[in-house]
């Protein structure tokens, strides 16, 4: 019995090593290799800052101009954390995942999904020309006439929690499981979202710049093949 119990030990620590060698960090502390920025400002203003900048191993967003960080690469089945807080004043950015077409919503915001972090409203779901499906839509939607993707559609899906963000200042653990055309969200271990049947699989994961000034770290993402219940 004692046998068996230690090759179950050391059959699961394997597998917790599998795992984690798998996680990647996608920041590395010192430059933004690996992503790439989608600032419309710049277009017609060439020295425009990039909101996107290192400071003391942070990667901070500094909120403007207004924009999108995103990732070189396409993910699909995965699960992304990151640690965020809001460097001044409480506002408002975003992490985006099953990104594809580049200013697809006024000329701004990329086809995707968005995982608000607003404060006060982190973990509701925004659709960016893509949309998903929630346990009680008409309840935490609104009538299901004026859904949609785009324009002055309902396209916010609000969380199922409160209060499970950090006071200001602090650091904010964030956790989203994308899995197959399934989304979970989990604040501070706290699941605070779910939804299904997304319009969309896989794609690139940004992060906003939209108004305020938020810090980031610890930015890794890792395969997964079922979603965390």
């Amino acid at each position: 019995m004692k046998k068996a119990f230690i090759i179950l030990a050391i059959v699961f620590g394997c597998i917790s090593h599998h795992s984690q060698s798998q996680t990647k960090s996608l920041f590395n502390g010192k430059d933004l290799v690996g992503w790439h920025i989608d600032i419309p400002e710049m277009d017609k203003n060439p020295s425009a800052p990039n909101p996107f900048i290192i400071r003391n191993g942070l990667l901070v967003s500094l909120g403007v101009p207004g924009g999108h960080l995103i990732t070189d690469a396409q993910y699909e089945n995965f699960r992304l954390t990151f640690q965020y807080r809001f460097a001044g004043k409480p506002g408002n950015c975003g992490a985006l995942v099953f990104v594809s077409t580049p200013r697809a919503l006024y000329e701004m915001f990329p086809k995707s999904i968005e995982v608000q972090m607003m404060h006060e409203n982190a973990g509701d779901f925004w659709c960016i020309q893509e949309d998903i499906t929630v346990p009680d839509m008409e309840k935490r939607r609104g009538p299901k006439e004026k859904w949609g993707v785009n324009g002055d559609k309902l396209r916010r899906i609000p969380n199922l929690t409160d209060e499970t963000e950090k006071p200001l200042g602090e650091w904010n653990s964030m956790t989203i499981e994308c899995y197959q055309n399934n989304i979970k969200v989990w604040l501070n271990g706290e699941m605070v979202n779910y939804g299904y049947n997304a319009t969309a699989r896989k794609g690139q994961i940004a992060l906003q710049a939209e108004g305020s000034e938020v810090e980031f770290k610890k930015i890794e993402v890792a395969p997964i093949k079922q979603l965390t219940k």
